[in-house]
């Protein structure tokens, strides 16, 4: 159902609904493979640096700079990266997303580093196979990494969305000047709401049967009936409570014009400076 769809997401911690979408999978994937390739780009400079300056060096500090320049690449730089850039490295930027807390909430050191941490075994040492194992068996597409940090990748870059145009059909025209339309249970609003908007992309089956039960809990609300079907009952509806709502906005906003010379004068003998 449309419903329990709409209803699943993230949620603050004060149970506010988010109106936010993880990156998919592929997605994921893609900004990993660019984030693995510019780390490893920047280790095997720092390895061809220590060759062309390391002539003449103890092999014991050859070693240790070997080490250092593994940890660099793969725990430091990928931490400082993500800390710096709240959760967008290079790979993110070009795929649209960012790594963000489980409540919407930007990262912190301790994610970063968390998330670098694991990666060292998930992406460089398994080239990224227990990654991708893991984010095929969750809906976020999470890595082990962010599993244990609480994070996961947020798509920043979402299509515009496009303005909805509802016409009342011209048979309800002579309804609509009679009808009563009391308020609708704010939960029962923003379902048609999402219904009307998202019509189009359903099945007919799926289509069919929530418009009718969608118009089966709005009918209480609604006198006379109209004799149409669901969705165009749906829709007259929407449209009737929008209209309404912008004359009551419409009416306000004259009241507080007029109100205003009052409001904003000096008083009387008053003089100003």
């Amino acid at each position: 159902m449309m419903q329990a769809g709409a209803e699943q997401g993230s949620y603050t911690g004060e149970a506010v609904a988010l109106d936010v979408k993880p990156a998919s999978y592929i997605l994921r994937a893609a900004g990993t493979i660019i984030d693995w390739l510019t780390y490893m780009l920047v280790m095997l400079g720092c390895f061809l640096l220590l060759a062309a300056t390391g002539a003449g060096i103890d092999e014991a500090l050859v070693r240790v700079l070997v080490v250092l320049i593994l940890v660099f690449g793969m725990v430091v730089l990928p931490t400082t990266i993500e800390l710096l850039s709240h959760g967008r490295s290079l790979g993110k930027l070009a795929v649209g997303a960012r790594i963000v807390r489980d409540d919407g909430g930007a990262i912190g050191f301790r994610h970063s580093f968390i998330r670098a941490l694991v990666g060292v075994l998930e992406i460089f040492m398994t080239i990224g196979a227990i990654a991708a194992l893991t984010g095929l068996l969750n809906a976020r597409s999470k890595r082990l990494g962010d599993l244990l940090a609480g994070t996961y990748s947020q798509l920043v870059r979402v299509p515009r969305p496009q303005p909805l145009t509802l016409y009342l059909a011209p048979h309800l025209t002579a309804w609509a000047q009679t009808a009563d339309v009391a308020r609708l249970p704010d939960r029962l609003s923003r379902r048609i709401a999402q219904f009307v908007r998202q019509a189009p992309q359903l099945t007919p089956a799926a289509r069919a049967g929530l418009s009718t039960e969608l118009a089966r809990e709005a009918s209480p609300y609604v006198s006379p009936l109209p004799p149409v079907d669901a969705e165009t009952f749906l829709v007259a509806v929407a449209v009737l409570r929008r209209e309404r709502d912008a004359r009551g906005l419409a009416l306000e906003q004259q009241r507080l014009d007029r109100l205003d010379p009052v409001l904003g004068a000096l008083p009387h003998g008053f003089p100003e400076r």
